[in-house]
């Protein structure tokens, strides 16, 4: 049986001021899937992606990735989309382009410019130029044009219309490793739930709420994930 593609054990992370982000919090993550990681705001949903793909350090707890203890190699293995812009306005996408080609070995070109040319974006505007929304659809094909064996995306739907969130999780389905799994975590969770393999529902400290197989858990609930999020984040506040 393969290693997970990605397990956390025991993981605690604290910032200055003593406030607690990730409590002991554990995962095990099989290949092949699409998992929504969903929580409120201030849950630690962010703190964990930077964790996993070493822009933060624990101050406890063992992260594996493939089997792997993490490492540069692993963090090599690992596709991330940030919350927030991390391009530099003054390039030109075909130099955002050439720079994910000289700095990423599994980085897809022919795949890379097919996505953006269906986005109908020139390559040879500068990222200041774009809207937000492309420019966010932009950063989006340069995460997924990587060969990864695990895609953290934070929020990746959460800067354009509705128009065009269809396209983009299409793109998220149609463009990754079938061997690799895709974590997203969003409060969109109505316009990401049906493509969801499987799903979780995380608390203060890191705790996990509820979590299973998206159309196992509908099933016995006879309730959409939107549903049932409302549901267990109003008892969790009231009580």
């Amino acid at each position: 049986m393969s290693a997970p593609v990605l397990s956390c054990h025991n993981l605690y992370k604290s910032y200055k001021g003593g406030k607690m982000v990730l409590n002991g919090f554990q995962c095990s993550l099989a290949s092949g899937k699409i998992i929504g990681l969903l929580g409120p705001n201030g849950c630690g949903k962010s703190t964990l992606m930077k964790l996993i793909c070493g822009l933060l350090v624990p101050d406890h707890g063992e992260i594996r990735v493939c089997g792997e203890l993490q490492s540069e190699a692993t963090n090599a293995m690992i596709s991330y989309l940030p919350e927030r812009t991390y391009c530099n306005n003054w390039m030109r996408v075909d130099e955002l382009i050439d720079y994910f080609c000289d700095f990423y070995s599994d980085f897809d070109e022919n795949a890379a410019r097919r996505m953006l040319a269906e986005l109908k974006i020139d390559t040879r505007m500068t990222l200041k130029t774009l809207s937000k929304g492309n420019k966010e659809k932009v950063q989006l094909v340069m995460v997924m044009a990587r060969r990864a064996r695990l895609y953290l995306l934070d929020e990746p739907i959460a800067g354009v219309d509705s128009a065009a969130r269809d396209y983009i999780l299409q793109t998220i389905i149609g463009n990754y490793n079938p061997e690799a799994t895709i974590v997203i975590t969003t409060h969109l969770i109505h316009d990401i739930e049906p493509i969801l393999d499987e799903f979780a529902f995380m608390g203060e400290g890191g705790k996990i709420m509820l979590s299973g197989v998206a159309d196992d858990v509908r099933a016995e609930r006879g309730k959409s994930l939107d549903e049932l999020f409302k549901e267990v984040f109003k008892c969790s506040v009231n009580s």
